[in-house]
């Protein structure tokens, strides 16, 4: 049985509790795309990533982010930002939403993701021989929490994800239990799909609900 869910169709009775449908930055202000859904434990309502839809730049059309790595974005209200180029997104694997369904499909796939990752600065382009090598503000291990970590005690930070299990040298994939300093509209949103977990994956498989429906058939 499958462990991690998504919210597809399922929508809040609250539209301004969704965060679906906010836009994603990435390095120099570069729009990414939207949130379009998330991935989340269905045990406990956490979100693990959000997933997000380019619009069209990228061929696969959507990739995810794990939910530990975003922030509220300083120059646009009520979207999110991350530590991440284009580039970087098309060197991850092509993301399936199927996967999610099953646990051994999931677990594959986190394994490619995080071996896209590095331990040292320098990330390989996939299934090519093209460098990326960012600055040490770029480098996708560089969190919010550790700039302002490193910055109280004067450490600069040079890992490059190794933070929320996606170091080389790890095994297995560790996705930390909560994404902790995205803001309230993030807090609100997780909140809501705790309260409402029962209800999203009971609704998963069956047809789209209309959006303000303030009643849904119950998982169970």
């Amino acid at each position: 049985m499958a462990q991690h869910g998504r919210l597809r169709e399922y929508r809040f009775v609250d539209a301004a509790e969704d965060i679906r449908g906010s836009k994603l930055y990435g390095f120099h202000d570069e729009k990414l795309g939207k949130i379009d859904d998330v991935i989340f434990d269905q045990a406990t309502g956490v979100i693990r990533y959000v997933v997000v839809d380019t619009g069209g730049w990228l061929t696969t059309k959507k990739f995810v982010v794990p939910a530990d790595r975003l922030r509220a974005s300083a120059e646009h209200k009520d979207d999110f930002a991350v530590d991440l180029s284009k580039v970087q997104v098309e060197s991850f694997p092509p993301y399936e939403e199927s996967d999610v369904e099953s646990e051994e499909r999931w677990s594959d796939y986190e394994g490619r993701y995080r071996s896209k990752w590095e331990a040292d600065p320098v990330m390989h382009r996939a299934d090519t021989d093209r460098i990326v090598t960012p600055t040490t503000q770029e480098m996708a291990g560089n969190s919010p929490a550790a700039r302002a970590a490193g910055a109280a005690e004067g450490i600069e930070d040079t890992g490059a994800f190794t933070e929320g299990g996606f170091a080389a040298s790890t095994s297995s994939v560790v996705i930390p239990s909560n994404a902790v300093g995205i803001g309230a509209r993030w807090d609100t949103f997780q909140d809501r799909l705790r309260e409402r977990r029962k209800e999203v994956i009971g609704t998963g498989s069956t047809e789209k609900r209309e959006e303000g429906v303030e009643t849904y058939r119950k998982a169970g």
